[in-house]
């Protein structure tokens, strides 16, 4: 796995480097920035739906069926913890990732409910429903 480096440039942008790959990021102009890349929150969010699409096409790969198309849209919020029911933190905000999922190909209602079920479980999703441990160096 290529290590990730960001680095800020002019005003809010910063620049990634994924081992070869370049990626922009910036904050929206109403934020400060100058609106030229993704904030880090769609980045965020856009490497849940990644791995969420290419989990269900690899799956599908192996198991032979006719998935031939995949479209995650993702939306990110924080809400106050008190208007959030299957949370467990009560107090301040709570971050909050809507994810449709849209299956396209000639696949039966139980091949279409078993993708549904391995999309929890792309690594992504996995890493940000579990535990995190950040360690500053």
């Amino acid at each position: 796995m290529a290590t990730v480096v960001v680095r800020s440039k002019e005003n809010l942008k910063q620049e990634i480097t994924a081992g070869r790959h370049r990626i922009i990021s910036d904050e929206p102009e109403s934020a400060g920035g100058m609106d030229e890349g993704p904030d880090p929150y769609s980045l965020l969010i856009a490497a849940l739906g990644a791995c969420t699409s290419l989990t269900l096409k690899l799956y599908a790969r192996q198991k032979k069926w006719d998935l031939q198309s995949v479209t995650v849209t993702l939306k990110h919020e924080k809400i106050h913890a008190v208007d959030c029911a299957e949370c467990e933190t009560k107090e301040g905000k709570v971050d909050r990732i809507w994810r449709e999922i849209q299956l396209e190909g000639n696949l039966t209602g139980d091949q279409l409910a078993r993708l549904r079920e391995i999309a929890k479980k792309c690594p992504v999703h996995r890493t940000l429903t579990s535990e995190i441990s950040i360690i500053d160096l």
